[in-house]
């Protein structure tokens, strides 16, 4: 025994030693997400519909190629591009915060084209008049006046070897972009010159002119140059996109999140002050209410969370080609999980009670009070890691961060839960030092006949989930953020606060009426623009135009497209019911009665769209942090209820003449204390989560908060007596 005992501790000693390796110096170590550190999360769709069927098949891996060679150039480290589906291209920028820069470098086709114009003044008159001859096109230079030029390109930039930009020495020094062709460009070009001397040559990128000089002489070194009165910056820009080479088609953005660095660092205090308060909460009441045995379960969460934070450290290591990285959404998910591993601790806590109530010696009633609990904490966690993976299957981002320190965090719980607090209570026990363990009990144990009240809450909980659902339905596609309507969200940080109707005015002004425009009373200054397409370039000059005196940042920019909007709505709904099946599949398996599988699925449901209906009805918008807590509510819930079928089915064993009503009263009550003490933990942690981390995780907390409350009058009053009522439909 205790040669056993003793090779736990040093592979417990061992396993601090490692992720103490891994999780320290915090910043070097972990990687943090674009919502906490800034930068750009783009989506990119490659325009094939125009190719022949020969380009399309390797146009999105040229296309991903020349992005990546463009950012290269443009200097940004850690960056992430990789394919997603058949023509989407997922970019990651971090730090980079100038949005209009960085979409015009990586979204500019960069289709250089030169063509002869043609200077007929009857052709070009006839083109105006709307009579174009055949084989010609009119466009506009950038001063607005007609040109009339072969629809054909008579060269284009296919030969360029480099690109620079150079400063007009004879005028202002105006900055230019030079061109060099290779030999065959060269000799393309001094061909195309000498054959039109005293024409004019249009240079066309993207299908805008540039200019349109007059050839003067055969040019035969193979060197041409772009001006256009561009700044410095922009005439670096081009030269990088067309250095670099053209994309093979059009691309478009698809959806697009700019986080500012000022939200980032926000988002970092934000986040840690509620992990600290949370934490601090569930620390101290676990150590009053346990006593010894809740410091042990202290000891227990605080090396859960550094296993969790060492993990990330390791699997960067071990995935450098992955984005493995702490994200706003992972730290509420750290947060949550620490919360959630009380829910074990309670589970054994609970039961070695039992067993000292029972005369049992301490030494037996721990070893019985683990095993006993085994069963509820493993199906428990099992289930919310199953909702948990099919939000990482289904989400982007951010949520995928939050799915995976989860999934992490409860993997962990499990361990330090059940073999950390174990190990030491076993070392304490063995050298003597601790000789009882005397708990508090603010709960005694009831005899509520809740299956006799079972009607009343039925019709409490269909009247919830009618109203919620009427607000849903009355605010149609409003009810929905921009992840699943489309368009686009900004939100900005005024140095002084305006008044909402004054910015609607200003926006107004310019033909953006439809802006809709919300302000935050806890957070003055702050505020955030919806629209149904990209208009952040047009809101940003109404704002210095219009308040010259009244600086401000761009905290985010989201941006989602029409399509992507219907997909993330799709994989939303598709992440809920794929977690709902297969908590039913295994709570089937598990407990060997089907109905016991309905009954808690049922409730699962009933959480998740009261849940979902309240969300609505205070004004939020379901956006995926929404979907995220929903799932999250789907994966939670389900443990308070596994813990009385768990329950329900120890009693069934042994209670050979009692009804099927009779034991699931016995086995509520019996539960009953470790259902509200357990969800109480776990409320305090979300509840800091509301309070204090800040307005991003202002609408997931409050959504984790409707549902906990909600699984907890569920698990008593929906699921249990809804399996007793499934066994007489069936009867």
């Amino acid at each position: 025994m205790f040669k056993e005992l003793k090779w736990r501790i040093i592979f417990i000693l061992a396993l601090i030693g490692l992720f103490s390796y891994f999780a320290f110096p915090l910043n070097k170590r972990i990687s943090l997400g674009l919502d906490l550190q800034g930068g750009m999360h783009l989506v990119l769709r490659v325009d094939t519909s125009k190719l022949s069927e020969g380009a399309k098949r390797d146009a999105v891996e040229r296309a991903l190629e020349v992005i990546r060679n463009r950012i290269d150039q443009f200097g940004v480290g850690e960056i992430s591009i990789q394919r997603q589906g058949l023509e989407e291209i997922v970019v990651q920028l971090p730090g980079v915060t100038d949005r209009k820069r960085a979409l015009d470098i990586i979204g500019r086709t960069a289709l250089l084209e030169f063509k002869l114009v043609n200077d007929d003044p009857e052709k070009l008159r006839q083109a105006l008049e709307g009579n174009v001859p055949e084989g010609y096109e009119l466009k506009f230079d950038k001063e607005n006046k007609p040109l009339l030029m072969q629809k054909a390109a008579a060269m284009t930039g296919e030969n360029i070897t480099d690109a620079l930009v150079q400063l007009d020495r004879s005028g202002f020094g105006e900055p230019y972009v030079s061109l060099k062709f290779n030999s065959q460009g060269a000799k393309n070009f001094g061909r195309l010159t000498a054959d039109n001397i005293g024409h004019r040559l249009a240079i066309v990128l993207d299908g805008k002119v540039n200019s349109a000089p007059v050839i003067r002489e055969a040019i035969p070194s193979g060197e041409a140059q772009i001006s256009g009165r561009f700044s410095y910056e922009e005439a670096a820009d081009l030269a990088i996109v067309l250095r670099v080479g053209a994309l093979p088609a059009p691309m478009s953005i698809e959806e697009e999140r700019t986080i500012g660095p000022l939200l980032g660092q926000d988002s970092i205090r934000t986040g840690i002050k509620a992990s600290i308060i949370g934490l601090t909460l569930v620390l101290v009441f676990m150590a009053g209410y346990y006593l010894t045995s809740g410091l042990i379960a202290d000891i227990a969460l605080i090396l859960n969370g550094l296993f969790i934070v060492g993990s990330l450290g390791l699997l960067r290591v071990l995935l450098p080609g992955q984005q493995v990285t702490l994200t706003l959404p992972g730290i509420a998910g750290i947060v949550l999980t620490l919360g959630m591993a009380v829910d074990a601790n309670v589970l054994i806590n609970e039961r070695i009670r039992e067993e000292l109530k029972s005369g049992r010696p301490l030494h037996m009633a721990i070893n019985n009070g683990y095993h006993k609990a085994f069963s509820a904490i493993f199906d428990s966690n099992l289930t919310t890691i199953v909702a948990a993976f099919f939000l990482f299957q289904f989400g982007t981002g951010p949520i995928r961060g939050f799915a995976l320190t989860l999934i992490m965090g409860l993997v962990i719980s499990m361990f330090t839960a059940i073999v950390v607090t174990r190990t030491i209570l076993e070392l304490l026990l063995s050298t003597k030092l601790v000789k009882s363990l005397p708990m508090f009990s603010l709960i005694k144990e009831t005899k509520i006949d809740f299956i006799g009240k079972r009607k009343i809450f039925y019709a409490l909980s269909i009247l919830v989930i009618a109203v919620g659902m009427l607000g849903l339905f009355k605010k149609g596609n409003a009810a929905y953020g921009v992840d699943f309507a489309g368009g686009q969200l900004q939100e900005y940080k005024f140095q002084r606060p305006v008044p909402a109707e004054e910015l609607r005015n200003k926006l107004k002004e310019v033909g953006l009426a439809d802006a809709s425009i919300q302000e935050f009373k806890d957070n003055p200054g702050v505020v955030i623009v919806r629209t149904s397409n990209d208009t952040a370039n047009r809101v940003e000059n109404v704002f210095r135009e219009k308040m010259p005196n009244n600086k401000f940042d761009v905290l985010r920019i989201e941006n989602v497209g029409p399509v992507v909007g219907k997909q993330l709505r799709q994989k939303a709904i598709l992440a809920i019911i794929f977690a709902l099946v297969s908590i039913l599949v295994y709570v089937g398996f598990r407990f060997k009665h089907f109905d016991f599988a309905v009954a808690g699925v049922v409730a699962l449901l009933h959480d998740v769209i009261i849940a979902a209906g309240l969300v609505v009805l205070s004004g939020r918008q379901i956006d995926l942090l929404i979907v995220t807590g929903l799932l999250t509510i789907a994966g939670y819930s389900i443990n308070d209820t596994i813990v009385i079928y768990d329950r329900v089915r120890e009693i069934t064993r042994t209670a050979r003449k009692m009804t099927l009503r009779e034991i699931i009263n016995l086995g509520v009550n019996q539960t009953l204390s470790r259902t509200i003490l357990t969800s109480s933990v776990t409320l305090m942690v979300v509840l800091a989560l509301f309070l204090f981390g800040g307005e991003i995780l202002n609408g997931l907390s409050f959504c984790l908060l409707v549902g906990f409350i909600s699984g907890v009058y569920s698990t008593i009053f929906i699921a249990s007596p809804l399996v007793l009522a499934w066994q007489r439909i069936k009867r």
